[in-house]
């Protein structure tokens, strides 16, 4: 091969994004304890007023325990706000408080590089209160099923599409405030409309359908029947739906943030 010819070939990914994911590994590891209570508390409080408080009205949804209904559902909830928290709060100060980025950025690290360590910091830190949460559900014996482990990768997922939807948001944000629309018009009325605390089929048929298409429903839907030793029966158009938010989120995220960085 000539030496024109070897130019001319796309250049081969040296996987600088780890480098990204490392730093930002290394600065957590400080407060690691402190962050991942902080990321756990909300989802174990909700699992005690509602589980055991309304769960003892309740009883059972669909033949089971409410609070193991709800806690498969609190597990996604979870790993949801983890993942967009670091994306959002946690991204914008090293980005625009602290310019971490533009630090970063004076090395042979490109922008895409800083974005994707970032997409994936978020969804290891949405995956780690991910299996927290399991343990802890396990530990107080509420579910123990082996196909609960099935539920990792599908976490996994679900941080990966919320970390880029979260970097949508911190592209477009001028400051701290601006994420208080996202976490109150979004992410809220999601947790509400997901299946997370009751049925979807307790819902109007309109709302049912406009609640399937949310990808923290797809979530749920997946990871609830693994809790009870099963598979959801429509396991691949949710699987499909997630795939299709985190490839939409990235692109997104990444052109806007260019875009920012350019102007």
């Amino acid at each position: 091969m000539t030496p024109a010819a070897a130019e001319s070939l796309p250049a081969l990914p040296r996987w600088r994004f780890v480098a990204v994911w490392r730093r930002n590994a290394l600065v957590w590891r400080k407060l690691a304890l402190a962050s991942l209570i902080g990321n756990i508390a909300e989802p174990l409080l909700t699992l005690a007023a509602f589980g055991w408080g309304v769960g003892s009205l309740v009883g059972s949804v669909h033949g089971v325990p409410y609070i193991a209904f709800l806690a498969s559902g609190s597990v996604c909830m979870g790993v949801m706000n983890a993942a967009s928290f670091e994306a959002l709060y946690s991204s914008f100060s090293r980005m625009h408080v602290q310019r971490t980025w533009d630090a970063i950025l004076l090395t042979p690290a490109s922008l895409d590089d800083v974005l994707l360590g970032e997409l994936l910091w978020a969804a290891s830190k949405g995956l780690l209160s991910g299996c927290a949460l399991l343990l802890v559900v396990a530990l107080l014996d509420i579910c123990r099923q082996p196909t609960m482990l099935l539920a990792l990768p599908l976490l996994a997922l679900n941080a990966a599409v919320f970390s880029a939807l979260g970097l949508v948001v911190n592209a477009l944000a001028r400051g701290y405030d601006f994420f208080t629309y996202y976490i109150t018009l979004v992410l809220t009325p999601m947790a509400f409309l997901s299946g997370i605390f009751f049925p979807l089929s307790a819902m109007p048929v309109w709302l049912q359908r406009a609640a399937a298409l949310l990808p923290l429903h797809c979530a749920v839907a997946l990871v609830r029947p693994l809790f009870f030793g099963e598979v959801d029966a429509r396991w691949l158009p949710h699987l499909a739906m997630l795939g299709l938010y985190l490839a939409a989120g990235w692109w997104v995220a990444r052109s806007l943030t260019h875009r920012r960085f350019r102007a």
